[in-house]
């Protein structure tokens, strides 16, 4: 069994990441720490150490559990680590589409119009409302 192997490669074969490319602009961009320091692509990861990555808005805790190098099946992959997420963090990311992607034209649409574009400051401004009363429940 291998007792190290780096954390891009890791992050890949739990599949926290579709591809080991984005595992690795993630590291690069300074989105994945291990004990609370930002690492480099090629850091040697252990079993025991806890990785802290930065998706969109959210913020998952992991505790790495067994190192494995190969991508396998999501059922084997969660037995690799452990998720130290808080729940308030996993909600985040169950937001609908229509508050993450919104006042977006299709192509060939044009320029919106005045009664267009008063819909989308409308739509912003309910949206802002919504989320700042939304953390407060």
């Amino acid at each position: 069994m291998v007792e190290k192997v780096r954390i891009d490669k890791w992050l890949h074969a739990v599949r926290l990441y579709k591809s080991r490319t984005n595992a690795t602009d993630a590291c690069d961009g300074g989105k994945v720490k291990v004990n609370g320091l930002a690492v480099k692509p090629s850091k040697p990861l252990e079993a025991g150490e806890t990785i802290v990555l930065r998706k969109r808005s959210s913020t998952f805790t992991y505790k790495v559990i067994k190192i494995i190098e190969k991508r396998v099946s999501a059922g084997i992959a969660q037995t690799c680590y452990e998720d130290l997420t808080p729940e308030a963090e996993k909600l985040k990311t169950d937001l609908p589409s229509a508050f993450i992607d919104f006042g977006a034209r299709n192509r060939g649409e044009g320029r919106p119009t005045k009664k267009d574009r008063r819909e989308i400051d409308d739509l912003k401004k309910s949206r802002e409302d919504w989320w700042e009363n939304w953390e407060d429940d």
